[in-house]
């Protein structure tokens, strides 16, 4: 597991030029980090900044009830939650705000996320949560879909995701 201050300089790539987080990454546990890393990793390398928070909807749910309903305030235009288990997190964040809550299942009962999946994308009409794939490769596409909709009115986030994209491009060989 990544130490505290591995995560922090992971997570603050912008922040020493006083650029606020735009995107909050939560998660359940302090055991999520290594599935979630690839949010905060791809964010980084986008140029969007973010503020990586453990935080659970059952054991801190003042924490959390405080640190979602201020979100909005702080700049924080994305929140992306990643739990496993019962995975509540991302639809509780869900209803306490109105920004855009993308979730992402992790893989840490014995049902391998199936469970934090079906918890995740079940969500009643009315609250919606937008859901990725179980584990890393749903954190970095939700680090990926954060930055598409923030690219929507940041030109730069655009560039910079265009680019992302023309180098993944780039390294798929035509041939084997």
């Amino acid at each position: 597991m990544a130490s505290r201050a591995a995560r922090k300089k992971t997570t603050a790539k912008g922040r020493a030029a006083g650029a606020a987080p735009r995107v909050a990454i939560l998660m359940g546990s302090a055991s999520d980090w290594e599935a979630m890393k690839p949010a905060a990793d791809v964010l980084a390398e986008l140029g969007v900044t973010s503020d990586v928070r453990v935080i659970s909807a059952h054991r801190t749910p003042a924490r959390h009830h405080a640190y979602v309903t201020a979100a909005e305030q702080r700049g924080i235009e994305v929140i992306i939650a990643g739990a496993g288990g019962a995975a509540h997190l991302a639809g509780v964040t869900a209803a306490l705000t109105l920004l855009p809550v993308l979730g992402v299942p992790i893989d840490s009962s014995p049902l391998q996320g199936l469970d934090a999946l079906l918890a995740t994308v079940q969500m009643p009409g009315g609250i919606p949560v937008g859901t990725l794939a179980i584990g890393k490769a749903g954190a970095k596409n939700a680090g990926l879909l954060a930055a598409a909709i923030l690219a929507r009115k940041d030109a730069s986030v655009r560039s910079a995701l265009a680019r992302f994209r023309e180098r993944q491009a780039a390294a798929v060989p035509e041939r084997p």
